[in-house]
């Protein structure tokens, strides 16, 4: 009995820190893909200013 109690509550502890593994692993690929969106952002408009500058 005592040992299915410890296999239980093993159990249970793999479930919860794999649910907030994967709960961190979303909100690390949202950060992410909005990283990713600013960069292309910030290259789109410095593109633009060097273009504009390299025409005065």
């Amino acid at each position: 009995m005592r040992a299915l109690l410890w296999v239980i509550g093993v159990i249970a502890a793999i479930l919860i820190l794999l649910g907030l593994f994967l709960e961190a692993v979303r909100w690390l690929i949202i950060i992410g893909v909005i990283a990713v969106i600013v960069v292309i952002i910030l290259a789109f408009v410095r593109g633009r200013r060097t273009v504009q500058r390299s025409r005065r």
